[in-house]
Protein backbone atom coordinates (compact mmCIF):
# COMPACT_ATOMS: atom_id res chain seq x y z
CA UNK A 1 0.00 0.00 0.00
CA UNK A 2 1.30 3.11 -0.67
CA UNK A 3 2.44 5.82 1.81
CA UNK A 4 1.02 8.89 2.69
CA UNK A 5 4.10 11.28 3.28
CA UNK A 6 2.82 14.82 5.22
CA UNK A 7 4.92 18.30 6.33
CA UNK A 8 4.49 21.39 8.16
CA UNK A 9 4.84 24.57 6.48
CA UNK A 10 4.74 27.64 6.98
CA UNK A 11 1.74 29.30 5.66
CA UNK A 12 3.77 33.11 4.99
CA UNK A 13 7.31 31.98 3.68
CA UNK A 14 7.23 28.02 2.81
CA UNK A 15 9.46 26.83 5.26
CA UNK A 16 9.00 22.96 6.03
CA UNK A 17 9.75 21.21 9.03
CA UNK A 18 9.30 18.04 10.76
CA UNK A 19 6.94 18.24 13.47
CA UNK A 20 4.78 21.10 14.42
CA UNK A 21 5.59 24.27 15.94
CA UNK A 22 4.00 27.46 17.19
CA UNK A 23 6.28 30.05 15.49
CA UNK A 24 8.34 29.86 12.45
CA UNK A 25 11.98 30.25 12.76
CA UNK A 26 12.28 31.00 9.35
CA UNK A 27 9.67 34.44 9.36
CA UNK A 28 9.02 34.72 13.23
CA UNK A 29 5.59 34.44 12.61
CA UNK A 30 2.85 33.01 14.78
CA UNK A 31 0.46 30.34 14.27
CA UNK A 32 1.30 29.97 10.31
CA UNK A 33 2.50 26.68 10.32
CA UNK A 34 0.28 23.88 9.30
CA UNK A 35 0.02 20.29 8.15
CA UNK A 36 -0.33 19.68 4.09
CA UNK A 37 0.12 16.03 2.49
CA UNK A 38 2.15 15.55 -0.10
CA UNK A 39 1.28 12.78 -1.91
CA UNK A 40 1.78 9.05 -1.78
CA UNK A 41 4.90 7.20 -2.41
CA UNK A 42 4.54 4.95 -5.81
CA UNK A 43 7.56 2.61 -4.68
CA UNK A 44 9.85 5.54 -6.02
CA UNK A 45 8.55 5.46 -9.97
CA UNK A 46 9.28 8.84 -11.38
CA UNK A 47 6.77 10.90 -13.14
CA UNK A 48 7.58 11.80 -16.88
CA UNK A 49 6.33 15.81 -15.89
CA UNK A 50 9.63 15.85 -13.45
CA UNK A 51 11.96 15.85 -17.25
CA UNK A 52 12.98 18.55 -19.21
CA UNK A 53 12.32 21.40 -16.10
CA UNK A 54 15.16 23.66 -17.49
CA UNK A 55 15.27 23.02 -21.07
CA UNK A 56 12.81 20.82 -23.93
CA UNK A 57 11.34 17.49 -23.38
CA UNK A 58 13.63 15.62 -25.63
CA UNK A 59 17.37 17.71 -24.62
CA UNK A 60 20.07 15.28 -24.71
CA UNK A 61 20.96 14.76 -21.23
CA UNK A 62 24.88 14.56 -20.82
CA UNK A 63 27.32 17.04 -19.30
CA UNK A 64 29.53 19.67 -21.63
CA UNK A 65 31.97 22.58 -20.47
CA UNK A 66 30.65 25.70 -20.09
CA UNK A 67 32.84 26.89 -23.38
CA UNK A 68 30.44 24.38 -25.24
CA UNK A 69 27.38 26.00 -24.36
CA UNK A 70 26.01 27.64 -27.84
CA UNK A 71 26.12 32.06 -27.17
CA UNK A 72 23.54 32.53 -29.83
CA UNK A 73 20.90 35.95 -28.70
CA UNK A 74 17.79 34.73 -27.09
CA UNK A 75 14.87 34.75 -28.74
CA UNK A 76 12.37 37.42 -28.48
CA UNK A 77 8.86 39.07 -29.94
CA UNK A 78 7.13 42.02 -28.93
CA UNK A 79 3.79 42.21 -26.61
CA UNK A 80 2.11 45.27 -28.43
CA UNK A 81 2.99 47.27 -25.21
CA UNK A 82 6.22 48.85 -25.36
CA UNK A 83 6.17 49.93 -21.49
CA UNK A 84 6.09 46.22 -20.93
CA UNK A 85 9.05 44.77 -23.26
CA UNK A 86 11.08 47.61 -21.50
CA UNK A 87 10.34 46.28 -18.27
CA UNK A 88 10.34 42.59 -19.77
CA UNK A 89 14.32 43.34 -20.89
CA UNK A 90 13.00 43.47 -24.44
CA UNK A 91 10.26 41.29 -25.14
CA UNK A 92 8.76 38.09 -24.31
CA UNK A 93 11.20 34.83 -24.73
CA UNK A 94 9.35 31.30 -25.93
CA UNK A 95 9.39 29.38 -22.78
CA UNK A 96 9.90 31.95 -19.92
CA UNK A 97 7.42 32.08 -17.04
CA UNK A 98 6.35 35.71 -15.60
CA UNK A 99 4.79 36.34 -12.59
CA UNK A 100 2.77 39.88 -12.12
CA UNK A 101 1.44 40.84 -8.76
CA UNK A 102 -0.14 43.48 -7.56
CA UNK A 103 -2.93 44.84 -5.11
CA UNK A 104 -6.68 44.38 -6.11
CA UNK A 105 -7.58 47.03 -8.01
CA UNK A 106 -4.25 47.65 -9.85
CA UNK A 107 -5.04 46.62 -13.50
CA UNK A 108 -3.39 43.27 -13.51
CA UNK A 109 -6.42 41.51 -15.53
CA UNK A 110 -6.90 44.82 -17.68
CA UNK A 111 -3.00 44.40 -18.64
CA UNK A 112 -2.87 41.05 -19.70
CA UNK A 113 -6.03 40.89 -21.49
CA UNK A 114 -5.11 44.06 -23.73
CA UNK A 115 -1.80 42.08 -24.39
CA UNK A 116 -3.28 38.85 -24.70
CA UNK A 117 -5.91 40.53 -27.18
CA UNK A 118 -3.46 41.72 -29.38
CA UNK A 119 -0.97 38.63 -29.25
CA UNK A 120 -3.78 36.56 -30.35
CA UNK A 121 -4.04 37.93 -34.08
CA UNK A 122 -0.61 36.99 -34.43
CA UNK A 123 -0.12 33.56 -32.64
CA UNK A 124 -2.53 31.07 -30.76
CA UNK A 125 -3.44 32.67 -27.40
CA UNK A 126 -4.98 30.91 -24.13
CA UNK A 127 -6.19 32.83 -21.28
CA UNK A 128 -7.42 30.90 -18.55
CA UNK A 129 -9.51 32.38 -15.78
CA UNK A 130 -9.96 30.77 -12.53
CA UNK A 131 -11.39 33.33 -10.53
CA UNK A 132 -13.98 35.25 -12.85
CA UNK A 133 -16.51 33.94 -15.08
CA UNK A 134 -16.28 34.36 -19.01
CA UNK A 135 -18.93 36.80 -19.46
CA UNK A 136 -17.16 38.93 -16.55
CA UNK A 137 -13.86 38.81 -18.86
CA UNK A 138 -16.00 39.34 -22.04
CA UNK A 139 -17.57 42.32 -20.45
CA UNK A 140 -14.50 43.74 -19.86
CA UNK A 141 -13.14 43.52 -23.05
CA UNK A 142 -15.83 45.30 -24.65
CA UNK A 143 -15.82 47.74 -22.50
CA UNK A 144 -12.15 48.16 -23.64
CA UNK A 145 -13.02 47.98 -27.17
CA UNK A 146 -10.85 45.09 -27.77
CA UNK A 147 -11.00 43.21 -30.50
CA UNK A 148 -11.71 39.89 -29.13
CA UNK A 149 -12.72 37.04 -31.93
CA UNK A 150 -9.30 35.67 -31.55
CA UNK A 151 -8.31 34.60 -28.44
CA UNK A 152 -9.23 31.35 -26.60
CA UNK A 153 -10.47 31.16 -23.27
CA UNK A 154 -10.74 28.51 -20.66
CA UNK A 155 -12.52 28.58 -17.23
CA UNK A 156 -10.72 26.44 -15.28
CA UNK A 157 -8.36 25.44 -11.61
CA UNK A 158 -7.44 21.95 -12.32
CA UNK A 159 -3.56 22.27 -13.59
CA UNK A 160 -3.94 18.42 -14.67
CA UNK A 161 -6.63 19.89 -17.31
CA UNK A 162 -5.37 22.98 -18.41
CA UNK A 163 -1.77 21.50 -19.41
CA UNK A 164 -3.81 18.59 -21.56
CA UNK A 165 -6.17 21.16 -23.40
CA UNK A 166 -2.96 23.18 -23.84
CA UNK A 167 -1.00 20.22 -25.59
CA UNK A 168 -3.92 20.22 -28.14
CA UNK A 169 -4.85 24.00 -28.73
CA UNK A 170 -0.40 24.52 -28.85
CA UNK A 171 -0.71 28.10 -27.57
CA UNK A 172 1.87 30.86 -27.79
CA UNK A 173 1.22 32.80 -25.22
CA UNK A 174 -1.16 31.18 -22.24
CA UNK A 175 -2.33 33.76 -18.97
CA UNK A 176 -3.34 31.93 -15.67
CA UNK A 177 -5.40 34.28 -13.14
CA UNK A 178 -4.31 33.35 -10.50
CA UNK A 179 -2.22 31.17 -9.72
CA UNK A 180 -3.99 31.22 -5.94
CA UNK A 181 -6.40 29.66 -7.57
CA UNK A 182 -4.84 26.66 -8.88
CA UNK A 183 -4.76 22.75 -7.63
CA UNK A 184 -3.14 19.51 -8.39
CA UNK A 185 -4.90 16.32 -7.82
CA UNK A 186 -1.66 14.92 -6.29
CA UNK A 187 -1.43 17.39 -3.44
CA UNK A 188 -5.18 17.18 -1.05
CA UNK A 189 -4.50 20.72 0.47
CA UNK A 190 -6.80 23.19 -0.41
CA UNK A 191 -6.22 25.82 -3.12
CA UNK A 192 -4.35 28.82 -2.18
CA UNK A 193 -2.27 26.76 0.66
CA UNK A 194 1.59 26.57 0.56
CA UNK A 195 1.79 23.24 -1.26
CA UNK A 196 -0.79 23.74 -3.73
CA UNK A 197 0.75 27.38 -4.90
CA UNK A 198 4.23 25.47 -5.05
CA UNK A 199 3.24 22.44 -6.96
CA UNK A 200 1.02 24.25 -9.55
CA UNK A 201 3.52 26.85 -10.35
CA UNK A 202 6.10 24.17 -10.69
CA UNK A 203 3.86 22.07 -12.96
CA UNK A 204 2.78 25.00 -15.04
CA UNK A 205 6.20 26.10 -15.24
CA UNK A 206 7.34 22.94 -16.49
CA UNK A 207 5.10 22.63 -19.14
CA UNK A 208 5.97 25.90 -20.25
CA UNK A 209 10.17 25.07 -20.70
CA UNK A 210 9.14 21.68 -22.15
CA UNK A 211 6.51 23.28 -24.74
CA UNK A 212 8.30 26.71 -25.40
CA UNK A 213 5.46 28.71 -24.31
CA UNK A 214 5.33 32.10 -22.65
CA UNK A 215 3.55 31.59 -19.50
CA UNK A 216 1.65 34.28 -17.35
CA UNK A 217 1.14 33.78 -13.73
CA UNK A 218 -1.15 35.96 -12.12
CA UNK A 219 -0.27 36.49 -8.00
CA UNK A 220 -1.84 37.94 -5.31
CA UNK A 221 -0.05 40.32 -2.37
CA UNK A 222 -0.65 40.64 1.58
CA UNK A 223 -1.93 43.70 3.28
CA UNK A 224 1.86 44.55 3.43
CA UNK A 225 2.30 44.58 -0.06
CA UNK A 226 4.39 41.04 -0.52
CA UNK A 227 3.23 38.56 -2.84
CA UNK A 228 1.33 35.89 -1.70
CA UNK A 229 2.36 32.27 -1.35
CA UNK A 230 5.78 30.64 -0.75
CA UNK A 231 8.99 32.11 -1.18
CA UNK A 232 9.98 29.74 -3.47
CA UNK A 233 7.29 30.68 -6.32
CA UNK A 234 9.52 33.40 -7.02
CA UNK A 235 12.64 31.64 -7.37
CA UNK A 236 10.54 29.07 -10.06
CA UNK A 237 9.88 31.72 -12.12
CA UNK A 238 12.08 33.92 -14.89
CA UNK A 239 10.74 37.18 -14.34
CA UNK A 240 9.12 39.41 -11.34
CA UNK A 241 7.09 42.21 -11.72
CA UNK A 242 4.76 44.33 -9.37
CA UNK A 243 2.32 46.27 -10.88
CA UNK A 244 1.98 49.75 -8.52
CA UNK A 245 -0.67 52.48 -7.98
CA UNK A 246 -2.84 53.95 -5.57
CA UNK A 247 -6.50 53.97 -5.69
CA UNK A 248 -6.38 57.52 -5.93
CA UNK A 249 -4.46 57.96 -8.78
CA UNK A 250 -4.62 57.29 -12.78
CA UNK A 251 -1.27 56.36 -12.86
CA UNK A 252 0.21 52.79 -12.63
CA UNK A 253 4.18 51.35 -12.41
CA UNK A 254 5.36 48.54 -13.40
CA UNK A 255 8.79 46.87 -11.75
CA UNK A 256 10.62 44.39 -12.30
CA UNK A 257 12.22 42.66 -9.70
CA UNK A 258 13.35 39.81 -10.77
CA UNK A 259 14.25 39.24 -14.67
CA UNK A 260 16.90 36.69 -16.06
CA UNK A 261 16.62 38.06 -19.39
CA UNK A 262 16.69 41.73 -18.80
CA UNK A 263 17.89 44.53 -16.16
CA UNK A 264 16.01 44.41 -12.87
CA UNK A 265 14.56 47.46 -11.71
CA UNK A 266 13.07 48.55 -14.97
CA UNK A 267 10.42 50.85 -14.45
CA UNK A 268 7.16 50.89 -17.06
CA UNK A 269 4.30 53.72 -16.72
CA UNK A 270 1.11 53.14 -17.90
CA UNK A 271 -1.93 55.34 -17.45
CA UNK A 272 -5.69 54.31 -16.20
CA UNK A 273 -7.97 55.60 -18.45
CA UNK A 274 -11.64 54.57 -19.70
CA UNK A 275 -10.37 52.38 -22.43
CA UNK A 276 -7.66 50.51 -20.35
CA UNK A 277 -4.00 51.21 -19.60
CA UNK A 278 -2.10 53.11 -21.94
CA UNK A 279 1.55 53.37 -21.62
CA UNK A 280 2.90 57.13 -21.24
CA UNK A 281 6.07 57.58 -23.39
CA UNK A 282 7.47 60.70 -21.44
CA UNK A 283 6.92 59.25 -17.38
CA UNK A 284 9.18 62.47 -16.97
CA UNK A 285 6.77 64.96 -18.21
CA UNK A 286 4.29 63.42 -15.73
CA UNK A 287 6.38 63.71 -12.27
CA UNK A 288 7.05 67.67 -13.38
CA UNK A 289 3.77 68.80 -13.20
CA UNK A 290 4.64 71.54 -10.81
CA UNK A 291 2.79 75.00 -10.34
CA UNK A 292 3.74 78.22 -12.12
CA UNK A 293 5.49 80.21 -9.22
CA UNK A 294 8.22 78.58 -6.96
CA UNK A 295 7.79 77.01 -3.14
CA UNK A 296 10.15 76.64 -0.66
CA UNK A 297 10.77 73.42 -0.11
CA UNK A 298 10.54 71.64 -3.68
CA UNK A 299 13.58 70.52 -5.71
CA UNK A 300 13.55 68.23 -8.76
CA UNK A 301 15.86 65.23 -8.92
CA UNK A 302 16.96 63.16 -11.53
CA UNK A 303 16.73 59.28 -10.43
CA UNK A 304 17.60 55.98 -12.48
CA UNK A 305 15.06 53.43 -13.45
CA UNK A 306 16.71 50.52 -14.66
CA UNK A 307 17.98 51.62 -18.34
CA UNK A 308 16.62 54.78 -18.24
CA UNK A 309 16.91 58.62 -16.40
CA UNK A 310 13.51 59.81 -14.95
CA UNK A 311 12.87 63.35 -13.44
CA UNK A 312 10.61 62.97 -10.43
CA UNK A 313 10.16 66.54 -7.91
CA UNK A 314 10.77 65.96 -4.17
CA UNK A 315 8.92 68.10 -1.90
CA UNK A 316 9.68 68.54 1.97
CA UNK A 317 7.95 70.20 5.00
CA UNK A 318 9.66 71.41 8.22
CA UNK A 319 7.74 72.60 11.02
CA UNK A 320 8.04 73.16 14.39
CA UNK A 321 7.08 70.08 16.62
CA UNK A 322 5.00 70.24 19.64
CA UNK A 323 5.76 66.77 20.74
CA UNK A 324 8.33 65.28 22.90
CA UNK A 325 9.89 62.91 19.66
CA UNK A 326 9.75 65.50 16.21
CA UNK A 327 7.84 63.09 13.54
CA UNK A 328 9.81 61.88 10.62
CA UNK A 329 7.74 61.32 7.58
CA UNK A 330 8.96 59.88 4.06
CA UNK A 331 6.04 59.10 1.09
CA UNK A 332 8.68 57.44 -1.62
CA UNK A 333 11.80 57.10 0.21
CA UNK A 334 13.52 55.55 2.77
CA UNK A 335 12.23 56.46 6.49
CA UNK A 336 15.75 55.33 8.17
CA UNK A 337 17.56 57.29 5.80
CA UNK A 338 16.08 60.43 6.31
CA UNK A 339 16.84 60.30 9.76
CA UNK A 340 20.56 59.78 8.82
CA UNK A 341 20.61 62.33 6.85
CA UNK A 342 18.90 65.11 8.98
CA UNK A 343 21.61 63.76 11.15
CA UNK A 344 24.45 64.55 8.28
CA UNK A 345 22.65 68.02 8.05
CA UNK A 346 23.21 68.95 11.63
CA UNK A 347 26.69 67.67 11.92
CA UNK A 348 28.38 68.99 9.06
CA UNK A 349 25.25 71.70 7.62
CA UNK A 350 24.76 73.38 11.00
CA UNK A 351 21.18 73.26 10.41
CA UNK A 352 19.52 71.25 13.59
CA UNK A 353 15.95 69.66 13.10
CA UNK A 354 15.86 68.00 16.38
CA UNK A 355 12.89 70.21 17.64
CA UNK A 356 11.23 70.39 13.94
CA UNK A 357 9.10 67.72 12.60
CA UNK A 358 10.18 66.93 9.33
CA UNK A 359 8.29 65.20 6.28
CA UNK A 360 9.26 64.40 3.03
CA UNK A 361 7.03 63.20 -0.34
CA UNK A 362 7.91 61.72 -3.44
CA UNK A 363 5.60 63.49 -5.88
CA UNK A 364 3.27 61.10 -8.47
CA UNK A 365 3.65 58.09 -5.96
CA UNK A 366 7.20 57.42 -6.89
CA UNK A 367 9.19 55.26 -5.08
CA UNK A 368 12.78 56.05 -5.06
CA UNK A 369 15.18 53.28 -4.21
CA UNK A 370 19.12 54.33 -4.98
CA UNK A 371 21.56 56.89 -3.03
CA UNK A 372 21.38 59.85 -5.56
CA UNK A 373 18.41 61.45 -3.67
CA UNK A 374 20.53 62.17 -1.14
CA UNK A 375 21.56 65.85 -1.91
CA UNK A 376 18.26 66.79 -3.45
CA UNK A 377 16.56 65.69 0.22
CA UNK A 378 18.58 67.57 2.23
CA UNK A 379 18.29 70.96 0.21
CA UNK A 380 14.51 70.59 -0.07
CA UNK A 381 14.51 70.48 3.85
CA UNK A 382 17.06 73.55 3.88
CA UNK A 383 14.29 75.32 1.40
CA UNK A 384 12.07 74.49 3.73
CA UNK A 385 13.20 75.48 6.99
CA UNK A 386 14.72 78.34 5.48
CA UNK A 387 11.41 79.17 3.61
CA UNK A 388 13.41 80.30 0.82
CA UNK A 389 12.45 78.87 -2.36
CA UNK A 390 14.52 77.36 -4.79
CA UNK A 391 14.48 78.03 -9.13
CA UNK A 392 12.59 76.11 -10.79
CA UNK A 393 15.38 75.34 -13.25
CA UNK A 394 17.65 73.86 -10.62
CA UNK A 395 18.33 70.06 -10.97
CA UNK A 396 19.98 68.19 -7.95
CA UNK A 397 21.33 64.73 -7.72
CA UNK A 398 24.53 63.06 -5.61
CA UNK A 399 24.69 60.70 -2.58
CA UNK A 400 25.62 62.00 0.84
CA UNK A 401 28.19 60.46 2.91
CA UNK A 402 28.55 60.62 6.75
CA UNK A 403 31.02 62.50 6.89
CA UNK A 404 29.60 65.40 5.00
CA UNK A 405 31.13 64.65 1.54
CA UNK A 406 28.74 64.34 -1.38
CA UNK A 407 29.69 61.16 -4.05
CA UNK A 408 29.39 60.26 -7.46
CA UNK A 409 26.33 57.76 -8.97
CA UNK A 410 26.28 55.82 -11.61
CA UNK A 411 24.93 57.51 -15.25
CA UNK A 412 25.96 61.21 -13.95
CA UNK A 413 26.09 62.41 -18.14
CA UNK A 414 23.24 60.85 -18.76
CA UNK A 415 20.64 62.37 -16.08
CA UNK A 416 22.68 65.94 -16.75
CA UNK A 417 21.46 65.13 -20.91
CA UNK A 418 18.05 64.43 -19.82
CA UNK A 419 17.38 67.20 -17.38
CA UNK A 420 18.71 69.52 -20.46
CA UNK A 421 15.68 68.03 -22.53
CA UNK A 422 13.28 69.08 -20.14
CA UNK A 423 14.55 72.59 -20.00
CA UNK A 424 16.59 72.99 -16.85
CA UNK A 425 19.24 75.46 -16.65
CA UNK A 426 21.45 74.80 -13.54
CA UNK A 427 22.56 71.20 -12.13
CA UNK A 428 24.26 70.98 -8.91
CA UNK A 429 25.49 67.38 -9.00
CA UNK A 430 28.88 65.41 -7.40
CA UNK A 431 32.18 67.10 -8.48
CA UNK A 432 33.26 63.50 -10.39
CA UNK A 433 30.01 63.67 -12.08
CA UNK A 434 30.74 66.72 -13.79
CA UNK A 435 31.05 66.60 -17.56
CA UNK A 436 34.25 67.17 -18.83
CA UNK A 437 32.65 69.32 -21.87
CA UNK A 438 30.58 72.17 -21.47
CA UNK A 439 26.89 71.55 -21.73
CA UNK A 440 25.09 73.82 -24.19
CA UNK A 441 22.55 75.67 -22.38
CA UNK A 442 23.09 74.28 -18.88
CA UNK A 443 25.20 75.23 -15.61
CA UNK A 444 26.84 72.64 -14.12
CA UNK A 445 28.18 73.18 -10.77
CA UNK A 446 29.94 70.22 -8.96
CA UNK A 447 30.68 69.89 -4.87
CA UNK A 448 32.43 68.21 -2.69
CA UNK A 449 31.02 68.37 0.40
CA UNK A 450 27.59 69.62 1.66
CA UNK A 451 28.37 73.19 3.14
CA UNK A 452 29.54 73.84 -0.95
CA UNK A 453 26.07 72.46 -2.35
CA UNK A 454 24.50 75.04 0.31
CA UNK A 455 26.59 77.67 -0.43
CA UNK A 456 25.57 76.59 -4.11
CA UNK A 457 21.99 77.48 -3.37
Amino acid sequence: MAKTKTAFVCNDCGADYRKWQGQCSACGAWNTITEVRLGSDAGGVRSARFDGYAGGAGAQKKVVSLSEVALEEMPRFSSGSAELDRVLGGGLVPGSAVLIGGHPGAGKSTLLLQTMCHLAGQMPALYITGEESLQQVAMRAARLGLKADQLQMLSETAVETICDLANELRPKVIVIDSIQVMHVADVQSAPGSVSQVRESAAFLTRFAKQTGTVLFLVGHVTKDGSLAGPKVLEHMIDCSLQLEGSSDSRFRTLRSHKNRFGAVNELGVFAMLENGLKEVKNPSSIFLSRGSEPSPGSVVMVVWEGTRPLLVELQALVDTSHLSNPRRVAVGLEQNRLAMLLAVLNRHGGLMTGDQDVFVNVVGGVKVLETSADLALLLAVVSSFRNLALSQELMVFGEVGLSGEIRPVPNGQERIREASKHGFKRAIVPIANVPREPMPGMEVVGVKTLSEALDAI
